[in-house]
């Protein structure tokens, strides 16, 4: 894949990061890559990409840099965001943020980008990391019409389909309406699931009914292969489902939204951490049902 901005830059090789970036570099494209635990490096590395030693090289070789970050104060550390050095890491580059932040962080974060002479690209994905590994996630893009169009070829060997959102912060405020959807399905699949296992009913047969009917989707095919195997393995963990949700929840407050369904998510979700699943798959909610269950 030819790019005039090669080599192109990537920070954050977390769970969602190291398949992205794993996929960019099978696409041809040359990456220098940086993330705090440099073990995380070791697979992009055989593949070719180049490891920086400090965030700042990255900045320094690279005219496009990727970000995914866990929050806005660790994208603010790499930024160097309250000192002098952020305007010579953001003038005359592109910094495309495809983390999950607060809209209002993600905002002002593009003013600070555009005041310093850069250039700043909202690009948050839908998926977890089975979808990250297969390049199918979904890739939401909001900011300035020509940044969009500059990079929007990057994001394809990441995602299978990419939706412009207009501008900032659009496309995250779409992230945490997909994400509220997606939470609730799960936790309504696991409260399914903890029903019919009550009832002592055969949860392959369970599945099998689900899956042959209009319900059927590619998150209860998915997860439904883990509750069988009782495989709790991360895909997306409960303490990032926490983190989106009080995301969602601290947006639905500000605008002055009733959200139902996603308080009741919130409080379960809670309970499961509190559980000592935190870096368990999501799924893993069920285990706060269980435990109202047994407390009736």
């Amino acid at each position: 894949m030819n790019n005039p901005y090669a080599p192109i830059g990537f920070i954050g090789l977390g769970t969602m990061g190291e398949p992205m970036a794993l996929n960019l570099i099978k696409a041809g494209l040359p990456l220098v890559v940086w993330n705090r635990s440099h073990v995380k490096c070791k697979s992009v590395a055989a593949l070719g990409a180049a490891v920086a030693t400090h965030p700042e090289e990255v900045f320094l070789r690279c005219e496009v840099v990727i970000v995914m970050l866990v929050d806005g104060p660790a994208l603010d550390d790499v930024l160097v965001r309250n000192g002098r050095a952020f305007n010579d890491r953001v003038r005359g580059r592109i910094l495309i943020n495809m983390a999950t932040t607060a809209p209002e962080y993600s905002k002002a974060l593009e003013a600070d980008v555009i005041a310093a002479g850069g250039r700043y690209v909202e690009a948050p994905v839908s998926g977890s990391r089975k979808p990250a590994e297969a390049g199918k996630l979904i890739g939401m893009l909001a900011g300035e019409k020509e940044s969009i169009d500059t990079v929007r070829s990057l994001l394809a060997p990441m995602c299978s389909n990419v939706v412009p959102c207009g501008n900032v912060p659009n496309a995250l405020l779409m992230k945490l309406s997909v994400n509220l959807f997606l939470t609730a399905i799960v936790a309504g699949l696991s409260e399914a699931v903890h029903f019919a296992s009550r009832q002592k009913l055969d949860l392959s047969k369970f599945f099998a009914v689900l899956d042959a009917g209009p319900l059927a989707s590619d998150v209860s095919r998915i997860k439904g292969e883990k509750f069988l195997s009782q495989d709790f393995a991360v895909q997306a963990s409960i303490r990032n489902v926490l983190e989106n949700v009080q995301l969602i929840s601290n947006a639905a407050q500000a605008a002055g939204i009733a959200s139902p369904l996603l308080n009741v998510c919130l409080a379960l979700f809670t309970e499961a951490s509190a559980l000592g699943f935190a870096d368990s798959d999501m799924i893993a909610v069920i285990r706060a049902i269980e435990q109202r269950t047994s407390e009736l």
